[in-house]
């Protein structure tokens, strides 16, 4: 005996459809500045980096949202890509003692990256909204 499956495609039907257009550069700037990525004037974090569950002018949910590692990654490389030439340069012009070198670029290492943190996970949940992704999209059939 033969079993027939029927796997046909989800598709959405067009009166799900999104209606608003989401700005995914003007998202990523609100978020960047720690403000919510749908209205731009509530407050996207709670702590450094525990976001809010909602914004508190416009509402928007802010628990769907899956920034994960991703910032730490990008903060990792934006560092990496401003202190390694800065100190490959010193280094090959002027060869400082290792001591005194550790002790200018670990702190400016460290901090930069500290002060960078919260603004990249804002743009990063930003983007996520932008494009819908995990808990933004009010139209998803899977919720």
């Amino acid at each position: 005996m033969k079993t027939v499956v029927n796997r046909a495609p989800i598709v959405w039907p067009s009166d799900n459809a999104p209606t608003e257009e989401r700005n995914v550069w003007q998202a990523m700037w609100r978020g960047f500045r720690g403000r919510c990525p749908h209205c731009g004037e509530g407050k996207l974090f709670r702590a450094f980096l525990k976001t809010a569950d909602a914004c508190g002018h416009c509402g928007q949910d802010f628990s769907g949202h899956r920034a994960d590692d991703l910032p730490a990654y990008l903060v990792i490389v934006i560092v990496g890509h401003i202190v390694v030439p800065i100190a490959l340069s010193i280094e090959t012009n002027f060869a400082p003692p290792v001591a005194l070198q550790l002790a200018i670029y670990l702190p400016i290492t460290l901090l930069a990256s500290l002060a960078l943190l919260q603004p990249v996970k804002g743009a990063v949940v930003g983007l996520q909204w932008a494009f819908r992704m995990h808990g933004f999209d009010e139209n998803n059939p899977e919720k």
